[in-house]
């Protein structure tokens, strides 16, 4: 298979794991409805996930044997902390204040962050047309705001305020793999980075949880599954393979489709509506995002 053939493959693969990641946020608003906390969601999450990356990991050991070192082994436990832990954890929390389809716009400033951060520590030239598309990003983020009822209660800007933090956090971790997956291969530093995760969220439950395990309706664990496998493990390692063929500059563009499938899946299956000043500031995010990530 030729570069280009396997680039557009790299598209698709970018494009599905976008979807399917987008997917979390409806059925995480679908699991509140029993009432389930945000740490306790977070362990099913993470605990049905683990078999999978557990096993990958196993698979990958000789190459783990070779390649691992100590520098390699705390970067990991850094960005898995942030990426995968810290950012859902923020994002899960904020889920509780906002719609889905908000939180799915709010979140897409990640691209913007990454420039930013590659700016401080790769000493990436941060261009003039890239300050604009950052402007153009949060005036987009303002209009969509904006238009939210009641959006000047406190409960409202809490919740724009987690999914910042979710952003920033996520960001920094894309930063991190940018350099980590050469290092370790996409599959093995997936497989690590979310193990990572899965040992702070148990940590995080062992100090707040009740450990009432069993005492939630049916529902509750088999959307968590479905969370697990098609919105944490498959997904995971699509974006990592095409954050390796593609890079994350151009792996943000294809992101666009985040917000997009949100809002229809919110639509679908949790009713949401939007408004005209809504899906224009949509659109203006989506178009400062792929401006920022443009190499001219």
């Amino acid at each position: 298979m030729g570069v280009y053939s396997t680039k557009k493959v790299a598209v698709l693969i970018a494009m599905l794991g976008v979807v399917l990641f987008s997917a979390k946020a409806v059925m995480v608003k679908l699991v509140y409805q029993y009432e389930v906390d945000t740490v306790t969601l977070l362990l099913f999450r993470m605990m049905l996930s683990l078999p999978f990356y557990l096993l990958v990991a196993m698979l990958n050991w000789s190459v783990l044997k070779s390649k691992l070192t100590v520098k390699i082994a705390i970067s990991v436990v850094v960005f898995g902390f942030l990426g995968y832990y810290l950012a859902s954890y923020f994002d899960f929390l904020g889920l509780q204040y906002i719609k889905a389809s908000l939180e799915r716009i709010i979140l897409f400033i990640y691209p913007t962050v990454v420039l930013v951060l590659s700016s401080v520590f790769l000493k990436r030239k941060i261009t003039r047309v890239q300050v604009l598309a950052i402007l153009i990003t949060y005036l987009g983020i303002v209009i969509m705001y904006y238009q939210e009822p009641n959006f000047m209660e406190l409960s409202s800007l809490l919740g724009v305020g987690l999914i910042v933090l979710s952003a920033l956090t996520y960001a920094s971790y894309l930063v991190g793999s940018d350099w980590l997956i050469p290092q370790l291969g996409s599959t093995l530093f997936t497989s690590l980075a979310m193990m990572v995760s899965c040992v702070c969220v148990c940590l995080h439950y062992a100090v707040v949880g009740d450990f009432q395990f069993t005492s939630y309706p049916h529902q509750v664990y088999w959307l968590s599954l479905a969370m697990a496998i098609f919105s944490t493990v498959i997904p995971s390692y699509l974006i990592s393979y095409a954050i390796k063929i593609l890079g994350a500059p151009n792996f943000s563009v294809i992101a666009s489709l985040g917000p997009v499938s949100t809002i229809v899946l919110a639509w679908m299956f949790l009713g949401e509506t939007l408004s005209w000043g809504q899906i224009l500031g949509a659109i203006v995010v989506i178009g400062g995002v792929y401006v920022v990530t443009q190499k001219k």
